[in-house]
């Protein structure tokens, strides 16, 4: 096949809803490989609060853009987008099949719509100040900024993502026009199989209690301690994710540890009431509830045929 016609599987949802399982379950099957569209997975040493798959699942099919930088370090959308179409014109090159597996919808979207980044050069003092009012005030306060100069793009973006939203804030100061404003986009490289995995609200919300019950039975807060007494700082973008945020004030001594588990639980139903709301806008993409894998696989194989059918009517 051609580069237009090279297929990619996307496999998307709302955190804890059973992506990576799945993956691995069909991996070995399709003979694919996962390209992670995961925005707190790209940290390395935050193993417990991000969910990365296990090192058993890792083993069992090839994971791609997991642990690429460290807790300080930042990595663009732009750069995300070079590693991740690199890693899946890799995969087929090895004549593999690209699985890319994730609930960051901004990491979706910029790979199959092929969006394109406004070049503006950083500006140091005035991220500086972004970060240290977001340290001061919270993350979702230094969001309702953004959301008044460019609500099209706080529609977009998860508003926890402190990074994104500095980013999103500089292009609208510096430029004086909203960032949405400033993107474009290129149509798509891949023929795309979108798939979504949904699970009823209220049983994915005791399924994620569970699973928080779980990161910290495993260990999660000495992960955030060992993190900070690394000399990663409170402040920084990858330390307010999930989980490392709630625990950090534990660890100041803000919340004794049951408020600090609760807000973690409380926050992750948020943010997945967001994910909802981002995945709802692909259209093209098809729910499946709580499926089994032969079914997914099914699926695939047929959306291949179809494909290679039309392939070699179009020789």
């Amino acid at each position: 096949m051609n580069v237009e016609s090279q297929p990619l599987i996307v496999i998307a949802g709302p955190t804890g809803v059973g992506k990576t399982a799945l993956a691995v379950q069909i991996g070995h099957e399709l003979e694919a490989e996962v390209v992670s569209a995961d925005s707190r997975q790209i940290y390395r040493y935050m193993d417990i609060g991000t969910a990365k798959p296990t090192p058993t699942e890792r083993a069992a099919i090839p994971h791609h853009l997991i642990d690429i930088v460290d807790p300080d370090q930042t990595l663009t959308m732009a750069e995300y987008q070079r590693l991740a179409n690199a890693a899946i014109r890799d995969i087929h090159a090895r004549g593999k099949l690209p699985l890319f597996v994730g609930g960051t919808g901004q990491y979706i979207t910029a790979v199959i719509e092929g969006w394109s980044a406004p070049e503006v050069p950083p500006n140091p003092q005035l991220r500086a100040e972004l970060e240290t009012y977001a340290a001061d005030y919270g993350a979702l306060a230094l969001f309702e900024r953004l959301r008044q100069l460019d609500p099209v793009s706080a529609e977009r973006m998860d508003p926890l993502n402190v990074r994104r939203t500095v980013r999103a804030l500089e292009v609208c100061i510096v430029t004086g026009r909203p960032f949405s404003e400033q993107r474009s986009k290129n149509p798509p490289s891949y023929q795309v199989l979108q798939l979504g995995l949904t699970l009823d609200r209220a049983a994915l919300y005791e399924r994620l209690d569970r699973r928080i019950d779980a990161m910290m039975d495993a260990g999660l807060l000495q992960e955030v301690r060992n993190l900070h007494a690394q000399g990663y700082d409170w402040s920084l973008p990858s330390m307010s994710g999930l989980g490392y945020a709630q625990l950090g004030r534990h660890l100041r001594g803000e919340w004794d540890l049951a408020e600090a588990v609760s807000a973690i639980k409380a926050d992750t139903r948020t943010f997945v009431r967001r994910q909802y709301t981002w995945f709802r806008k692909y259209t093209q993409l098809q729910w499946l509830e709580l499926p089994e894998a032969s079914e997914v696989l099914s699926l695939i194989r047929e959306w291949l045929a179809r494909l290679t059918k039309q392939h070699d009517q179009e020789k």
